[in-house]
């Protein structure tokens, strides 16, 4: 995430690389695909052009990817755990104690009221820290390896779209209408 400078100082702009780009197979029909992007696949420094399967495996073994899932991890176990429980702590004090959690504390408030309160409390309070740690610590990196993977793809589309060309030249053919404006 980007913060823009001049007169728009205060908002902020968010650089992903597949922001308009259409999600493929989502109620999409087979018509929709290009027919350059179906061809042959294509060559690339004498051996075949990796698909999208393997370029995601490479992007999900690389060390940055680890790092973010790492970083993940690292957050959500501790934080699920003890947000469980707490929770467990609760449930069974209301059920084991119920002489502690009737116990006034103020007026008509109870420990069980404070402690049912405390509850909604402390799901905000996590909701709020996971949302900073992924901000702080996942955000950016994630972004980085989106637009890795993004330009993988955009790398493989273009040679796609030139073995095609090369296909229906070979064949006589004009050369095809290229795909996101590459080429031509």
């Amino acid at each position: 995430m980007d913060k823009h400078e001049g007169r728009d100082a205060g908002t902020i702009r968010l650089d992903d690389p597949w922001y308009d780009a259409l999600a493929v197979g989502w109620g999409e029909g087979a018509d929709t695909v290009p027919a350059q992007a179906q061809a042959a696949a294509p060559v690339h420094g004498g051996r075949a052009a990796p698909g999208a399967s393997e370029i995601y495996l490479e992007v999900q073994r690389s060390a940055a990817f680890q790092e973010v899932r790492g970083r993940y991890r690292r957050f959500v176990v501790p934080a699920t755990a003890g947000f469980f429980l707490w929770y467990v702590a609760y449930v069974a004090a209301a059920t084991a104690a119920p002489g502690f959690m009737a116990r006034p504390v103020a007026g008509a408030v109870n420990v069980a009221l404070l402690a049912g309160l405390g509850q909604f409390l402390s799901t905000f309070l996590l909701t709020w820290a996971y949302a900073r740690h992924a901000r702080l610590r996942r955000d950016r990196a994630a972004l980085d390896l989106r637009w890795t993977v993004f330009e993988q793809e955009r790398v493989q589309e273009r040679a796609q779209v030139r073995a095609a060309a090369r296909e229906q030249q070979e064949r006589g053919r004009p050369r095809p209408r290229t795909v996101r404006g590459e080429g031509a």
